[in-house]
């Protein structure tokens, strides 16, 4: 019977098509080590990595598989920059930290691309992405962010499209206009989660699946992650679980929400023209959609965000109907998988980094842009514990307040905040 992650619901594309997923096993009895990571996506794998190649003792452990997580069920997309625009942080915190924030980002896009080349990792890279707009009040934004981004911040990659070389591009004429990025793409993600482990693994780094860590104390200069069948002790500990987090500690808890995201995968498009250059698009929703066409042709088409506590019955039903509103001709089109997982957004939509308590750092909350920024930022922390903190004092410093209401009417709160902002996105 295949594997079903028991944290996220439906099987989905990726792990029909990732090839073998090797599986390690739990831990059984205590253990020392240097740094102690909790959390085998993105962050932790790549954290994990770097700490070994640096001669580090590393323990990752990770509370179901890796890949479970949205770091293996994503919707692949690399994006540029940070979540937020370039021209939006130039607006809170200036250019100078814009820029050092913008070139971080790119940095990282960087970086993902060379490990895999470097590491032999097959990731399904597909060059372009396009953001659209869903209203044509948001043309005119569009169309100044990429003057923005070629005179003043130095990328020239993003060109603005108007309505027709939209519907062209897209293969359907429900936006107004947006942008084309030449300069990122999309990947298989679950790939680059099952190489980042086997690379963690041969560099020296002891993983562990299915050993979830029931408590995280910092006492005496000293970390303790308790797990049900042995204690880690360490001098550090990353603790890179975003979504997942849990009652393991309460300022990430405060800081981080998780939020249901939804995917379905069509059979593939024979003689389609939906998205015939193969880019990725994301729109001007709050409540966003994503989609692409993965090597093999099929259309991947994300927007369901689910703010409450229950997953939908049926993600064919929901996903189907939101290609139908862009695609009319796919109404009745087969959709062979469907699947979710668990974001970690902040209020903000930026990234979190705190040190939670003495020797204890959590990283999370990258708001649906944590595709090339959380395997970036486990460099970033290996750094860190290297003895330059610089680069990851500049997400650290970031202004990320808690969310309202406490761990009891947080959720609650955002469901109906977030409702609402859906609701615009509609009118």
């Amino acid at each position: 019977m295949p594997y079903q992650s028991p944290i996220s619901p439906g099987r989905s594309w990726y792990e029909d098509t990732a090839g073998p997923r090797p599986e390690y096993k739990a831990l059984d009895g205590d253990l020392r080590c240097d740094v102690v990571v909790v959390g085998g996506g993105f962050t932790g794998l790549s954290a994990a990595v770097h700490l070994a190649r640096a001669g580090s003792n590393v323990v990752l452990v990770e509370a179901h598989r890796f890949g479970d997580g949205a770091s293996g069920r994503n919707g692949g997309q690399l994006g540029t920059g940070q979540r937020a625009w370039a021209e939006e942080l130039e607006a809170e915190y200036g250019f100078s930290r814009a820029k050092a924030l913008f070139d971080l980002a790119e940095e990282a896009k960087a970086h993902l691309l060379e490990f895999a080349a470097v590491n032999k990792i097959e990731i399904d890279y597909m060059p372009g992405q396009m953001s659209v707009a869903h209203q044509q009040r948001y043309v005119d934004d569009y169309k100044a962010h990429a003057e923005i981004m070629a005179n003043r911040f130095g990328y020239p990659h993003i060109t603005f499209m108007d309505a027709t070389e939209t519907a062209e591009r897209l293969g359907s004429a429900r936006y107004f206009g947006g942008t084309r990025d030449t300069g990122t793409g999309h990947i298989h993600p679950l790939k680059l989660v099952i190489g980042t482990a086997q690379v963690a693994a041969q560099a020296g780094a002891q993983l562990f699946e299915q050993t979830p860590a029931t408590s995280i104390a910092s006492v005496g200069g000293k970390v303790r992650v308790t797990t049900p069948k042995g204690t880690i002790s360490a001098e550090k500990c990353l603790i890179g679980v975003n979504a997942h987090g849990g009652t393991l500690e309460p300022i990430s808890a405060a800081h981080i929400m998780p939020i249901g995201s939804f995917i379905g995968a069509t059979v593939p498009l024979a003689d389609s023209n939906v998205l015939p250059g193969g880019e990725a698009v994301d729109d001007s929703r709050f409540v966003v959609r994503y989609f692409r066409k993965s090597t093999d042709g099929r259309l991947l088409f994300g927007g369901r965000e689910i703010y409450a506590v229950n997953d939908p019955k049926d993600i064919h039903v929901h996903i189907r109907r939101q290609i139908a509103e862009l695609y009319p001709d796919l109404r009745d089109v087969e959709i062979t998988h469907g699947w979710g997982g668990y974001v970690g957004i902040t209020m903000p939509r930026k990234p979190f980094v705190r040190e939670v308590m003495p020797n204890v750092i959590s990283v999370g909350g990258y708001s649906g842009h944590g595709v090339m920024l959380s395997n970036f930022f486990g460099k970033l922390y290996a750094e860190t514990v290297a003895g330059n903190r610089d680069r990851l004092r500049l997400i650290e410093d970031l202004n990320i307040p808690a969310f309202p209401g406490g761990r009891r009417l947080r959720a609650p709160l955002l469901f109906l905040a977030l409702n609402w902002y859906a609701l615009r996105d509609r009118i």
